[in-house]
């Protein structure tokens, strides 16, 4: 009997080790999912994806499958800034082992055509 209890306890033990290293995996497939998924939503006066364009600051995924974005807007009297978080939070909760999103809008710092990736500024043709 004491064997079976051993040998159930090395199992779970096994389990406990696979799912921590399926956890660490898949937290840096989720942070590339949801990049993806920010890559496809546009700015509505730029034709460029959000993530290019530079107006994500910070992604922060918790172990529970939370997501905390801070993000900004190209101008502060942006016409969409009241819809667009909502927007991206949508997006992102599509991405699977993403549970909730948060976006927050920072105008600090404010957002300048540095920002861009170089693959926006040739999309944009400005190198």
């Amino acid at each position: 009997m004491d064997e079976l209890i051993d040998k159930k306890h090395d199992a779970t033990s096994d389990d406990a080790r696979n799912e921590v290293q399926e956890k660490s995996v898949s937290q840096d497939e989720i942070e590339q999912n949801i990049i993806s998924a920010l890559r496809e939503v546009y700015d509505p006066e730029i034709p460029v994806n959000i993530y290019d364009l530079g107006l994500i600051y910070a992604i922060d995924i918790e172990p529970s499958g939370d997501v905390h974005i801070q993000m900004t807007l190209t101008a502060p009297g942006c016409p969409v800034a009241q819809t667009f978080p909502a927007t991206v939070e949508d997006k992102v909760n599509t991405v699977s082992g993403v549970s909730d999103t948060h976006v927050e809008l920072v105008w600090e710092p404010p957002w300048s055509q540095e920002n861009m990736s170089e693959a926006a500024r040739l999309q944009l043709g400005m190198l």
